[in-house]
């Protein structure tokens, strides 16, 4: 299936030949841009060997009022990595995985050339530097066609050209990409589904783009999360196929709205994105 056809890799050394560094002026801008859209993350670094517990991470969660919040500490030469929204842990997250390798290289923790590898409750994942994007390998998580709730067209109030279901979430495709940006849906209906969240789709109408999407996920406590790396882990698979095509750029329409570029690479998906760091400080618990 073109949806598994793997893709050549850039070797690491033609990067920076690929990508030529960007002057100051362009990288204020860049910086600019990155710091105004997409998801904030608060990436807690677990300091002098102490580790947080499950309940306190909970606590800080939501505090933080965020879609999730990264906790991250030493294991060998690795790292640990945990998500947790204002309500629960979660198994799969992307933005704040890129968050967190963003931070280690940014710190020195890390090398700049050298791979960011988390160990996580969806196995090892593994982040590197692509000129001024990162690229972090997933796990493909692709959906299957699926009955159509009638609490879940009623939820939306639109009607769905294709609902699949994979082990997280609903994706259902819709006729065009206003429909994608418009939809207002019913939370509290949405909130009684039993899934993480609902990723409503359509082909992207905008140039540059090939998909959009929007992910609502109330029953976690995330109402609209701007940008969800780990819904890409199921629209990649299912928009590579029909399109033909394998890789893509997915324009998430959040008010704060995010690119993601999605690459097949057999039974994993590489996510990229961008990150800045806005806010530095102590947390005193």
């Amino acid at each position: 299936m073109e949806a598994h056809t793997e893709q050549p890799t850039v070797p690491d050394d033609l990067w920076e030949t690929l990508l030529p560094p960007l002057s100051p002026e362009e990288e204020d801008a860049l910086r600019t841009d990155i710091a105004t859209h997409g998801v904030r993350v608060p990436i807690v670094m677990d300091a002098q060997g102490r580790v947080i517990d499950g309940r306190h991470r909970v606590r800080i969660a939501r505090e933080m009022n965020l879609s999730e919040t990264a906790f991250v500490h030493p294991h060998g030469r690795d790292f640990r990595l945990r998500w947790f929204t204002p309500l629960v842990e979660v198994d799969l997250c992307g933005h704040a995985t890129l968050a967190a390798a963003h931070v280690l290289w940014e710190a020195g923790t890390l090398a700049s050339e050298a791979p960011a590898c988390f160990h996580t409750r969806s196995g090892v994942l593994v982040a590197r530097r692509r000129g001024t994007w990162i690229e972090m390998s997933f796990p493909a998580e692709p959906e299957e066609p699926a009955p159509t709730p009638p609490e879940l067209v009623a939820a939306l109030g639109v009607e769905p050209r294709y609902v699949g279901r994979n082990r997280f979430d609903y994706l259902v495709e819709v006729e065009t990409e206003s429909v994608v940006r418009t939809i207002e849906p019913d939370l509290a209906r949405l909130r009684t589904l039993p899934v993480r969240g609902v990723i409503v789709t359509s082909r992207a109408e905008t140039d540059g783009y090939d998909v959009v999407s929007r992910f609502f996920a109330p029953r976690v406590g995330i109402d609209e999360d701007p940008v969800t790396g780990s819904a890409h882990c199921c629209l990649g698979p299912y928009w590579s196929e029909r399109l033909g095509k394998g890789e893509i750029v997915a324009y998430q329409a959040s008010k704060r709205g995010g690119v993601v570029r999605v690459r097949l690479d057999g039974a994993r998906v590489c996510l990229s994105g961008q990150a800045v760091t806005v806010l530095r400080g102590t947390l005193l618990v």
